[in-house]
């Protein structure tokens, strides 16, 4: 007769895993990410260590720069890490909302496959 050709949705708990697994590549990722700016900030400007952590915090959040920029490397350094930034935060966004989507996007794909049936 009719066979799908979809699995069905994963278990809850399965689905859990992939949410959690995720989110642990992305803090992974904010971390390698946060630790490149404290260090170009310090290296670059001769900003305090804890200045540089606020700083890129800072930046990669979204928020803005919160120290005064003096040197010619650190200016070039805070341009390429706020590029950086911005695209590595839509970068994780992606990452932690994919087992969501693609579960959204089955789910849509199993109604389509029932309705088929009818």
């Amino acid at each position: 007769m009719y066979e799908s050709k979809y699995e069905d949705l994963a278990p809850i708990p399965v689905f859990v895993g992939r949410v959690f697994k995720n989110i642990l590549v992305a803090s992974a990722l904010i971390f390698v990410c946060l630790m490149i700016g404290i260090l170009g900030y310090h290296y670059t400007d001769g900003i305090a260590w804890i200045d540089s952590l606020h700083n890129a915090s800072m930046i990669l959040s979204g928020m803005g720069p919160v120290v005064e920029i003096k040197s010619y490397g650190g200016k070039i350094f805070s341009s390429f890490y706020a590029l950086f930034s911005g695209v590595a935060f839509i970068t994780n966004i992606g990452i932690i909302l994919a087992p969501a989507a693609h579960r959204l996007y089955h789910s849509l794909h199993l109604a389509d496959d029932s309705d088929a049936k009818n």
